[in-house]
């Protein structure tokens, strides 16, 4: 038909015509990579076939200038175990790649003289009152972000996703099958994409089963000292609440120790979760069933696809899922066996 283009012959097409992955295609054009002569002849050889062209936005994401890529954690993230192994996996894998990571300050952003010195942005749980965030998704790099953001600012290239909501859910379903039946959930305001997944998982859980999961709100990065204090002023105001689960990371000991004040047992009569696991959950005096992020696992999988689309071997708009692990613990299970 006269007057209609063909479509643009992409990398996915010249990988099926030549049998191999789409990113061996992108190193055998880039002549990067570890590819056999043989197969690096013949992908460029069905590229020419079938008059595959670069595309030019995507060579300027693949031209990696600085070496360095950014890393922005949330302002209260120095303190917590969760994100310093996340920030610790980012690293390693980005080195992997030869690129180094810089830690933005908290307060900081990559608008402007910043945004020159790195070839992309990690930016790990984007929170909508993080005065920083809109200026590094608008920094004109590739930002990858972990977990999605809810503010209106320009989208990232990629993002890396964990289904937060399935596991809060894993967590109601495992305390109910220990004879929970009055659940309460610590956590922060909706503000990021993971505190409104929990808040909304809850809700949809306590109606699935006739039931309200009593929500009392915590800061983000709260302390153990502030979980003591939630926890106190709800099992006072009722004290049929018969499992907590707290959200924030490292905050679980807080409600055990105020279980212990109020004469509750840890485990029987109060079970005691965690959303985040960590070295105060495993190491507690009884130790506390938590939901095990993988932190570490997740900051290589957010710095792998900052550094696949920064390489050309993932498209723009690329999310990815990650995995979690519920670990059962005495706080619900009663035995230290």
């Amino acid at each position: 038909m006269r007057g209609v283009t063909p479509p643009a012959v992409t990398l996915l097409d010249v990988a099926r015509a030549a049998g191999v992955s789409k990113s061996t295609v992108s190193d055998a054009l880039q002549g990067s990579g570890r590819v056999a002569e043989a197969t690096r002849d013949r992908v460029r050889a069905v590229a020419e076939e079938l008059g595959y062209r670069p595309n030019s936005a995507a060579r300027r994401l693949r031209r990696a200038s600085t070496g360095a890529v950014g890393l922005h954690l949330p302002q209260t993230a120095t303190r917590l175990d969760y994100y310093m192994n996340l920030a610790f996996g980012a690293v390693q894998r980005a080195q992997e790649e030869g690129l180094d990571v810089v830690l933005l300050a908290p307060a900081g952003g990559a608008s402007g003289p910043l945004a020159s010195r790195v070839d992309g942005l990690l930016v790990i749980d984007p929170e909508v009152g993080d005065s920083a965030v809109p200026g590094l998704l608008g920094s004109g790099v590739p930002v990858v972000t972990g977990e999605r953001y809810l503010g209106p600012s320009p989208s990232p290239a990629g993002a890396v996703v964990c289904d937060n909501a399935a596991s809060l859910t894993a967590l109601l379903d495992h305390v109910r099958d220990r004879g929970a039946r009055r659940p309460a959930l610590l956590a922060p305001e909706p503000a990021s994409a993971w505190a409104e997944a929990l808040r909304g998982a809850a809700a949809a859980w306590g109606a699935s089963y006739g039931t309200e999961v009593a929500v009392r709100t915590v800061p983000f990065a709260a302390t153990a000292a502030d979980t003591e204090t939630g926890t106190r002023r709800l099992l006072e105001a009722d004290p049929g609440i018969d499992a907590v689960i707290c959200a924030p990371d490292g905050a679980a000991p807080g409600t055990l120790r105020a279980a212990t004040v109020l004469g509750r047992t840890v485990g029987a009569d109060l079970l005691v979760a965690s959303c985040v696991d960590g070295a105060a959950n495993r190491s507690a005096d009884t130790p506390v069933t938590a939901v095990d992020l993988r932190p570490a696992e997740y900051g290589r999988a957010c710095a792998a696809l900052l550094c696949d689309i920064l390489a050309g071997r993932a498209e723009p708009g690329t999310v990815r899922h990650h995995t979690w692990v519920l670990e059962t613990r005495p706080s619900t299970t009663g035995s230290r066996g």
